[in-house]
């Protein structure tokens, strides 16, 4: 058996047995007037954050949820996107599809604004989307990409690359790491499936991003997720997994490499109103100024000292520099 099938063996599992541990987020992270979240469909909310940000859903945009658990999320990008269809869900676990449509009918009858026609749940495979290119304004997965192995993770990347539009975003939330993992923890098929043995390092989860062709990264927030420890996993030291909610970004590449925005500001403390760096920055005069890594070297290379640059904070939430 591939470890792609025992991860769909887990989430049969859990679409017939609601599993509130399986992941950590169990609350509805968005309270919205006049949303009202369906206990079970909270508790097969199977994520580790949210993709779900007001700033991203406006002007009612097509959007794509890839492996669906309860629907909660889909539920919440609908309350944005009131229109037939307005929110496409794909899973392969069909199980997981039926549990969502009862869990739609549900919130029906507990939300007066929504109708289960704003969510088109679809059979499908992350690997080969049922979708048409350049058709999606905001994709988004939770807590699913980690799981795949690196070629996987770079076909399912190219795959949402392929069915946004121009511009349009890919929102994802998943654990990541830092330490390293011996073999016993990445081979383990069920430790992948539960979204634990998979997480890469940030740098390399932005650089398979980048390596599809994502012009802008946006680390929105970066936050403790899981211990693997040596008395229940097989690892004889202390693993320390965290979360992060990223937002890829179907800009151009720039000739000079990616924006990737990891928290980091500049500050211009001298004696002009300003500072202009003449490639686009101008820097007000006690002003902080939101600055991707690239931006934030260069920078740093003028050897200036009425310029500070802060470290990355891991939360980004727009503006800035590009």
């Amino acid at each position: 058996m591939s470890y792609l099938e025992t991860t769909r063996d887990v989430y049969r599992e859990a679409a017939l047995t609601p599993d509130v541990g399986l992941c950590c987020t169990t609350n509805p992270v968005w309270e919205l007037p006049g949303l009202k979240i369906p206990q079970k469909m909270q508790e097969m909310n199977y994520g580790c954050g949210s993709t779900v940000h007001p700033r991203d859903l406006g002007n009612n945009p097509k959007i794509l949820y890839v492996g669906v658990g309860g629907g909660m999320e889909l539920l919440q990008f609908a309350y944005f996107s009131r229109q037939k269809s307005g929110v496409i869900g794909v899973d392969s676990v069909s199980e997981m599809l039926e549990a969502s449509r009862k869990n739609f009918i549900e919130a029906e009858k507990q939300n007066p604004w929504f109708k289960s026609e704003f969510v088109d749940l679809r059979k499908g495979d992350a690997l080969s989307l049922p979708l048409e290119n350049n058709s999606i304004d905001v994709a988004a997965q939770n807590c699913l990409f980690n799981i795949f192995k690196a070629d996987d993770l770079k076909k399912a990347l190219e795959e949402m690359y392929r069915v946004l539009k121009p511009h349009g975003r890919l929102v994802m939330s998943d654990p990541v790491c830092e330490q390293g993992m011996n073999d016993e923890l990445r081979d383990d098929e069920r430790l992948r499936a539960l979204c634990l043995s998979g997480s890469l390092p940030l740098k390399e989860y932005v650089k398979a991003l980048t390596d599809v062709g994502f012009g802008t990264i946006e680390i929105r927030a970066k936050k403790p997720y899981r211990i693997l420890d040596p008395k229940n996993y097989p690892t004889s030291e202390l693993i320390y997994i965290e979360a992060v909610e990223v937002a890829a970004i179907k800009d151009p590449m720039p000739e000079d490499g990616p924006c990737v925005f990891t928290g980091k500001a500049a500050i211009y403390y001298g004696e002009n109103d300003y500072f202009d760096d003449e490639k686009g920055h101008i820097l007000l005069k006690n002003q902080p100024l939101a600055i991707c890594d690239k931006t934030a070297g260069d920078l740093a290379k003028l050897g200036r000292d009425d310029i500070y640059i802060s470290e990355s904070t891991y939360h980004y939430d727009g503006g800035g520099c590009c």
